[in-house]
């Protein structure tokens, strides 16, 4: 009878130790403070441990670093993004959200909150994205969706229209192994957020103290997300952690006026996602600078009249293009020019005739419409009377045929029709 009472009590706590390793438990037993990050100082891509990875400018979107950039993983707590971005852009933060008993015991990461507690949707939103409460998560999916599964419809609707294909969720909380996403779709949706300034306030709020029912001095909560004391310039976005999906990692920097969004996905502990973010991050301050790729209003090419005053008409760009961009890069970038072959008289000045637009590796990254530098009119037959009578009267006359296109120059670029 021992014997069995001992397999039993074996068994039970084999049982919870799986269901606490399948939970999103955002803290771990060390300080950060005694976290040692190395500094990353070469010029080449840093080798990483997580099997997923990838950084984009905010500005553009342009992918900076990439390792299985499209391998579909369990995301944990990084669906909250999307959570807080839906609740952001319906909600009235005014609007009390009132907690659920499914809300209150959800399980895993907590604000702990209480079965019929109120809260402001505003607030409700700090308690969702710094510790990371599942039970914000089911209360707030709850109030705007009228149920969770109305609310998930409303999550995977909003991620095909930001571009994150690969993205499907099962809950607003990500504890399920219904979620899954890829690096390059979680830095789509955290760049989506970003521009809203409540979601970046938010993400980037390191400690808050938010009013309770029941405590007058309310509760203070600390943001799970390890690079806001770690990394300088680190100002967001989001942690998640189940057994599954390993260790999760959205993070931004924003430096000299530069943004930068870096994802790790499915680290094997809370040290190695910091490190191979911090490691990506300072290859990307090491190599990339902000270069001018055009300068504005520059006459680009010259393309053929027909039946114009002048052969050709010069053209040139309406903005200048700048980027962060490496130095290896700018020798292999390719400027082409979308124009036709030639253009019929008569030409407007500022008329948009065309585009450039700037490769690297195939990849458009970025462009900017062509303009008629000058008017150019019409070649009329009292024109060419003209032409004829003024020839004659200096005594060499040849029959006056209007003049034909004589090509284009194409500087450092190619045509494309």
């Amino acid at each position: 009878m021992f014997i069995l009472l001992k397999k039993v009590f074996v068994f039970y706590i084999i049982f919870i130790n799986i269901c606490v390793c399948a939970q999103e438990i955002e803290y771990e037993d060390f300080e950060l403070d005694n976290i040692q990050i190395p500094v990353y100082s070469e010029n080449t891509p840093p080798r990483i441990s997580c099997p997923a990875a990838i950084a984009i400018d905010v500005d553009n979107g342009r992918v900076l670093y990439e390792k299985n950039p499209l391998s579909k993983r369990q995301m944990a707590s990084t669906a909250k993004m999307m959570t807080a971005i839906l609740a952001i852009e319906n909600g009235e933060l005014g609007d009390w959200v009132t907690v659920s008993k499914r809300a209150a015991y959800v399980g895993g990461s907590q604000a702990y909150l209480n079965e019929g507690e109120k809260m402001k949707l505003g607030d409700m939103l700090y308690a969702l994205m710094l510790p990371s409460g599942n039970d914000a998560a089911i209360a707030i999916a709850e109030h705007m969706g009228g149920s969770v599964e109305n609310f998930v419809a409303m999550m995977d609707a909003k991620a095909k229209e930001i571009g994150a294909k690969n993205t499907v969720y099962g809950s607003p909380h990500g504890l399920d192994r219904d979620n899954h996403s890829t690096v390059y779709d979680l830095a789509l949706i955290a760049r989506y957020g970003l521009k809203n300034p409540l979601f970046s306030k938010i993400v980037s709020t390191k400690s808050k103290v938010l009013p309770r029912q029941g405590n007058e001095q309310g509760r203070e909560y600390r943001n799970t997300n390890e690079m806001l004391n770690l990394y300088q310039g680190a100002n967001g976005v989001k942690t998640g952690y189940t057994g599954p999906a390993g260790r999760c990692l959205v993070t931004s920097v924003t430096r000299d006026d530069w943004q930068v969004i870096s994802v790790v996905m499915g680290a094997n502990s809370r040290y190695a996602r910091s490190s191979d973010s911090s490691r990506i991050l300072d290859y990307l301050f090491l190599n990339f600078s902000l270069e001018t790729i055009l300068e504005n209003n520059v006459e680009m090419i010259r393309l053929p009249i027909i039946k114009g005053v002048e052969d050709s008409v010069a053209v040139v760009n309406d903005k200048k293009i700048m980027m962060h961009i490496s130095t290896e890069e700018l020798g292999r970038l390719e400027r082409v020019f979308i124009v036709p072959d030639s253009l019929t008289a008569p030409i407007n000045k500022r008329q948009m005739v065309g585009s450039v637009e700037f490769y690297l590796d195939n990849n458009l990254i970025a462009s900017s419409q062509l303009f008629a530098k000058e008017d150019v009119k019409f070649w009329t037959i009292e024109m060419n009377f003209k032409k004829i009578i003024d020839v004659w009267c200096r005594g060499n006359f040849t029959l006056f045929i209007h003049p034909q296109p004589t090509g284009t120059e194409l500087p450092n670029g190619k045509i494309r029709a």
